[in-house]
């Protein structure tokens, strides 16, 4: 599967109804989100099981800002409705294929009980 666009009527059903998705936010005037384009697309069609989204922050000023994106490209990556993944900057093939692994091998449901038990604790 290619890139799809998401606007803010699409962001948060794409992101609740798919097991991973990774949002890059860009902007036409911005260099490096035109040069990290070619890179996300070409993994994201290497990975037809993944939603790989694109946020035009122009378009979608009201959603970036809800997203709290202050630098572009911004990629943001969500496992079952959980942002797992945030970070401002371009990045090379390697490393997003790596994000990929990473997104794919984790187990969000684990890491939420284990964070929800350490809040726990040190409320106590």
């Amino acid at each position: 599967m290619s890139t799809r666009d998401l606007g803010a009527e699409t962001f948060e059903s794409t992101v609740n109804e798919h097991e991973i998705v990774l949002v890059d936010f860009w902007a036409a005037w911005c260099g490096p989100c035109r040069q990290f384009a070619p890179v996300y697309e070409r993994v994201s069609e290497a990975h037809p099981d993944i939603v790989f989204g694109k946020v035009d922050t122009e378009a979608e000023q009201s959603l970036s800002a809800a997203a709290g994106i202050t630098s572009i490209p911004t990629l943001m990556a969500f496992k079952k409705g959980v942002l797992v993944f945030s970070q401002p900057g371009a990045l090379p093939a390697p490393s997003l294929e790596q994000l990929v692994t990473a997104v794919r091998e984790l187990d969000v449901d684990a890491a939420l009980a284990a964070a929800s038990s350490t809040a726990e604790e040190r409320s106590a």
